[in-house]
Order: structure tokens, then C-alpha cells, then sequence
């Protein structure tokens, strides 16, 4: 569904914003070819062919005309940990229109989807350093503490007070080395590095998180208008790097064509890279609606477990 990030901030709470999203994805994949996965979230799974139907929710099934079981707490047991980058180039392009803006929404719609599925899930924000890290729990109160870290962040001034870099590389070696059990590890980033050396550095932090046997989402967040087709009205600009305050003025024309072919060039290598390494790479826009992050989850979800 459509929201203009510009109208969060009008909201009090940001849960239950996320409850509205999540309800209203719900609600579509009901009506939507991806039915199948239309489940009673919080207490159903399928009914497999074979077995026992002394679980099976007749009255699920008298609304859906599906077969669905009671599922129980044991059979629930996914453990997530969502990495949202909140580095300075994160409050691009606009204040209300930014990447951190939709990144936080959608942290906060996951966290609600995954402790409805009594699915265990703990928050990292980051950019050079570590910023926040939570324990990995399931429990209602827990929910509430994440959303209420996620409510504070996106309450920040819009422009961050001091320059800082951005460290995936360091972020996701730590969180390789810290997480004990098999999970699934959802990072929300734009992934521009500064320079090959960075970005093969944040690739080969990637790669520590699959040879530790987890599972790895990673949405790669855009500004896709100018970020990757440089559109923009033909005048003077003086284009700013957010990280490092350095400028530089020009018109788009004189760089358009080589920043295009630049970043299509380094999208698609990321997204070999990742494919390679079995990585889900999902590029996102923040001018588009946010069920493509939460069906991605849910596939995701399917294979992990």
C-alpha cells in the first residue's frame, strides 16, 4: 500500500502504524494470486497431506476453504535479526522522503509480522559503529521495546549532527561471530561504500554470515529517481556528499551517462555477488509501496524453515 513517508511523523505511534501495514498485507494476499500464503499468521501453518487432521481449524477452513493446523510454540522457532543502517547518506533525498524513513516503517511492519508468528527477532542499528543491539526475543513486551526504539529513531532531527562513514564490513563480521543458533539476518542498507575496497570488504563480511549457516536477506534501499537514473531537472547543482561534506557543482548532463552506467554496473555485481553466495538481494525504492518487503520475507521465511 502507498504511504507518503512525509505523513509518518503525523502518527503517534508507530505501532500501530505497522499493525495497519501488516493487517492490510494480510488482507491483500487473501485477495491475491499469492494466496497460499494467506495463513493465520500468528497460530496456523498449511495442513500437510497424511497427517493427523485432530488440529485442523474447522473454522479457518469454513473462511478460507483451506485446510490450515494449530500450530504450537515449538514448531515456531525462526530466530531474525534485523541490521538497519541508519549512516548518514540513510536521511537521502529529502527529510520524510528518506531511505531511513522507509527502512524503519518496514523494520517495524517485520517486527510485527515475525512476533505474530511467535518468531524470536532482536534490532541492530549501525553506521561506522554499532549504535543500538537488542537481545533476540519473541514476546509481546519485547515487540513493544523494538517498536519503540524504531519510534525514537525515526523522531531524529533530519539531518544528523556530525559526518560519519558507514561500516557494514565491521557491523556484519560482529553480528557473524555473536549469533549462537541458525537465523535469518535481514539488513536494510543502501550499500554505497567508498570505493571497491569497502564494498568488497562488506561482501566478504556477507560471506562470513553464510559460512556461519545462516540465512541472509538484504534489501538494498534507493532513492531509485536519482540514485541510479540521475533524474534530474537540467540546471546547475551543487551535489554535497553527505559523509564527507565534500562538493562538487556541475549540471547532470555533464555526468549522467557515466553515473548511469556506473551504478547499473555496480548493482548488478552486487546482485551476482550475492546470488552467488545464495544472498537474497531484494532492491527496494522508497517511492514504492512496502509489500515488496514483506512478501520478500515471507518467502524468505518458507525457505528458511
Amino acid at each position: 500500500m502507498p504511504i507518503d513517508l512525509a505523513a509518518i511523523r503525523s502518527f503517534e505511534n508507530i505501532e500501530f502504524l505497522a499493525r495497519q501495514l501488516v493487517d492490510g498485507f494480510i488482507t491483500g494476499l487473501h485477495q491475491s494470486p499469492y494466496h497460499g500464503f494467506s495463513v493465520e499468521f500468528s497460530e496456523h501453518r498449511l495442513y500437510n497431506p497424511g497427517e493427523s487432521t485432530r488440529h485442523i481449524d474447522w473454522k479457518v477452513f469454513a473462511r478460507t476453504d483451506k485446510l490450515f493446523v494449530k500450530r504450537y510454540e515449538e514448531e515456531t522457532n525462526l530466530r531474525a535479526h534485523l541490521l538497519l543502517d541508519v549512516s548518514p547518506s540513510m536521511y537521502y533525498p529529502a527529510p520524510g522522503h528518506d531511505k531511513l524513513k522507509f527502512s524503519i516503517l518496514a523494520a517495524a511492519a517485520l517486527t510485527t509480522l515475525l512476533t505474530r508468528q511467535r518468531d524470536a527477532v532482536g534490532l541492530v542499528t549501525f553506521a561506522d559503529t554499532v549504535e543500538l543491539q537488542t537481545p533476540v526475543r519473541s514476546t509481546s513486551t519485547h515487540r513493544h521495546t523494538l517498536l519503540l526504539a524504531l519510534q525514537q529513531l525515526l523522531e531524529r532531527p533530519p539531518v544528523p549532527a556530525t559526518r560519519r562513514g558507514t561500516d557494514v564490513a565491521g557491523t556484519v563480521h560482529a553480528i557473524a561471530q555473536q549469533i549462537p543458533k541458525r537465523s535469518l539476518v535481514i539488513i536494510f542498507s543502501d550499500m554505497l561504500g567508498r570505493g571497491a575496497a569497502e564494498q568488497e570488504a562488506a561482501l566478504a563480511a556477507l560471506q562470513h554470515l553464510k559460512h556461519q549457516h545462516h540465512e541472509v536477506l538484504l534489501f538494498h534501499v534507493l532513492d531509485r529517481a536519482t540514485e541510479a537514473d540521475f533524474d534530474f531537472a537540467e540546471r546547475p547543482y551543487i551535489f554535497e556528499d553527505v559523509e564527507t561534506g565534500q562538493e562538487i557543482k556541475l549540471q547532470p548532463s555533464q555526468v549522467r551517462e557515466q553515473y548511469r552506467a556506473a551504478m547499473t554496473a555496480y548493482e548488478q555485481e552486487l546482485a551476482q555477488r550475492c546470488g552467488q553466495l545464495r544472498i537474497d538481494f531484494v532492491p527496494v525504492d522508497v517511492r514504492e509501496p512496502f509489500e515488496k518487503v514483506l512478501y520478500a520475507y515471507l518467502v524468505k521465511r518458507g525457505k528458511v524453515r
